[in-house]
């Protein structure tokens, strides 16, 4: 079961940072970006030891205009198995909608959603 934290708000820069700061060492752990990153490489200096690949995906809403874009990339990190799993949004509005999308029956026997982010 891959436990999933939600990182929601703020800059691309706070996600990050959020995430880096979260990331366990020795835990292998995915990360799904919602955009871009603007200048800071927070992911870049990560303590030694810990696994974090990252899957970086256009931004726009993954319920709305982002849906096909969010469960191939989902589908694609769950393949690795992964013992945590960052969902990072720049927006929380449709927070409800995307915990619905993860709660879709393909999706229970993979993934627990553990905790919340707020970067705002």
């Amino acid at each position: 079961m891959t436990l999933l934290s939600l990182v929601l708000g703020g800059s691309h820069a706070a996600r990050e940072r959020a995430i880096a700061e979260s990331a366990e060492p020795g835990v292998s752990s995915v990360a799904i970006i919602e955009g871009l990153p603007t200048g800071e490489a927070a992911l870049d200096a990560l303590p030694a030891g810990t696994s974090l690949e990252v899957f970086r995906v256009a931004s726009g809403c993954p319920c709305c205009s982002g849906n096909l874009t969010m469960r191939v990339t989902l589908n694609r990190a769950l393949r690795q198995r992964p013992e945590r799993l960052y969902l990072s949004l720049s927006n929380a509005e449709h927070k409800s909608q995307v915990l619905n999308f993860l709660q879709e029956p393909q999706y229970l026997a993979w993934l627990r959603v553990d905790d919340e982010i707020d970067c705002s």
